[in-house]
């Protein structure tokens, strides 16, 4: 099984944290939901390709991540993560 490999920056994660309880570290176990669901994020992309993953943390948490892939290095940039509304949990269920 191929490792995934994340980045983020250090203070974006800090803010992130502090404004929706929510860390990076957890953002990431996202990307081990087999059942998680991956959206295009039109409203986001204007520089760079960013995708939305909505889909169970480690924690138990559904989760709304929005990232970018680094293809030059096989790094998964994690940009934001939080609690998803309960509208957005509608397309997990």
């Amino acid at each position: 099984m191929k490792k995934i490999r994340f980045e983020w920056d250090e203070v974006k994660a800090q803010t992130n944290e502090k404004k929706h309880n929510v860390s990076f570290l957890e953002a990431s176990s996202v990307f081990l939901d087999e059942h998680a669901i991956e959206f295009y994020d039109d409203k986001h992309s204007e520089w760079e390709d960013r995708f939305l993953l909505l889909g169970l943390s480690n924690n138990l948490n559904l989760l709304m991540v929005c990232h970018c892939y680094r293809e030059a290095n096989g790094v998964i940039r994690i940009i934001s993560a939080r609690k998803a509304t309960k509208n957005e949990a509608k397309h997990y269920n």
